[in-house]
């Protein structure tokens, strides 16, 4: 690492970095630590607070505690320079153009002899789609060219004709999305402090209706944790009495706000950011119809990323937001980082004893099945709650070039690992 070999040391000050940098929306992840030591060069000893079963995942986590050399922290003070790139993995930076992409070579020092086989990968930004689709269609992409190596459906269906003719080695595979797009809302005060209100809201989405229009007919349906963890999302029919607030009912979304003290609904704005997604804007675009047909008139604030990121995500706004939520790969980071009181991605401003004592209570639970009844009450609890407003995620179609070998996506960020055993054969 920063040509010199990774010591117990170095694990040991990235860990207790992540956990108290200012800032850091995800040091939950890790706030169960109480003390890391370096017994030796080669031995990182980990003491906890209280039980935590998830460390081994927060461990394995592409969010959570990258390896970094001290000297480059304090030399590049806040890590945003590009020239502070410096860690322990597959692949170091060659090259870096601003707003025109990047270039990576491998690390021949990387601890695992031989890996990675690539020499070189090519980053590009571009931030009109019709260009990106263009890029692709003439191979210069070997993989799609959204987030994780995706073409999204609506492109798809355009061009996949076409492909077969122009590049008939593309590989495909299809996968529900971890990514989960949801409205947060002050639930700190009115209207969105009333349950009937949040209850209206989650009625007003005709979400079967979002999935034809925007994903081609082709998407999961998500309670509290993402579809796509098949292992702990609940299956939508067993979540009883919170079912209801899931089905497309505006006139039971007109009743309930009448109840509440809104017969003629109410003015609110809605907070996002693009993230460059046409089919983002799409979404948001229909839920805001939505919305306005049982009598909120939210008005659209876009945000550029950087802004939207420091402030809205962060909960940052005045009335609602609309966006994606990080896509990890555990239920705990939905639940605790999203729902527990305090926590910078509490967006929705919740501060539910109940609902807090249960987030402890599955961090604590060491027997995955009764673990798993926890998450799934969990989840119908947050049904009846509605402090956020679920809607659906793609199935996604992931591409990429026939001559990549070893290759496959997967959930998440990794980037360097799904490349890292991969090789070109043409």
């Amino acid at each position: 690492m920063n040509g010199r070999e990774l010591t117990a040391e170095d694990v040991v000050y990235s860990i207790e970095r992540f956990r108290t940098v200012k800032g850091n929306a995800n040091a939950h992840m890790l706030s169960s630590v109480d003390k890391v030591e370096a017994p030796d060069k080669h031995t990182v000893k980990i003491t906890l607070k209280e039980p935590y079963v998830w460390l081994l995942d927060m461990f394995a986590n592409s969010h959570a505690v990258p390896i970094i050399a001290r000297e480059v922290v304090e030399k590049f003070g806040d890590l945003k320079r590009h020239e502070s790139l410096i860690g322990s993995g597959p692949w170091m930076l060659d090259s870096y153009r601003p707003n025109v992409g990047m270039t990576f070579v491998r690390n021949p020092h990387y601890f695992i002899a031989g890996l990675p086989y690539i020499d070189r990968v090519e980053v590009f930004v571009d931030e009109d789609n019709a260009s990106r689709m263009a890029a692709f269609l003439s191979g210069k992409y070997d993989l799609g060219w959204e987030f994780m190596g995706i073409i999204n459906r609506v492109d798809w269906v355009q061009i996949k004709d076409v492909l077969k003719a122009k590049r008939p080695r593309l590989q495909t595979v299809e996968f529900n999305s971890p990514v989960v797009t949801h409205i947060s809302m002050r639930t700190d005060k009115a209207p969105y402090s009333d349950v009937r209100v949040r209850r209206a809201m989650s009625m007003a989405i005709d979400r079967k209706g979002l999935i034809d229009a925007v994903f081609e007919g082709v998407g999961v349906m998500n309670p509290a944790v993402p579809g796509a963890l098949r292992d702990w999302a609940i299956p939508m029919d067993q979540l009883g009495e919170g079912l209801a607030y899931f089905k497309y009912d505006p006139a039971a979304a007109k009743k309930l706000l009448a109840e509440a003290g809104y017969p003629n609904g109410f003015s609110a704005t809605v907070e996002f950011t693009t993230y460059g997604s046409t089919i983002l804007v799409d979404g948001c675009q229909l839920v805001l119809k939505y919305l306005k047909d049982v009598g909120i008139d939210a008005r659209l604030v876009t945000k550029e990323y950087g802004a939207y990121i420091s402030t809205t995500f962060y909960g940052k706004f005045d009335t609602l937001a609309y966006g994606p939520q990080t896509p990890f790969q555990e239920p705990d980071n939905h639940l605790y980082g999203q729902y527990y009181p305090g926590e910078l991605k509490n967006q929705s401003h919740i501060n539910d004893p109940v609902l807090a004592d249960m987030l402890v209570r599955q961090r604590r639970t060491v027997d995955v099945a009764k673990r798993r009844e926890v998450v799934y009450d969990i989840q119908k609890y947050l049904a009846k709650q509605q402090y956020y407003v679920q809607v659906p995620s793609a199935t996604h179609v992931a591409v990429w070039e026939g001559a990549l070998k070893n290759y496959a996506p997967n959930h998440g960020y990794d980037y360097g690992g799904r490349l890292m055993a991969a090789w070109l054969d043409r």
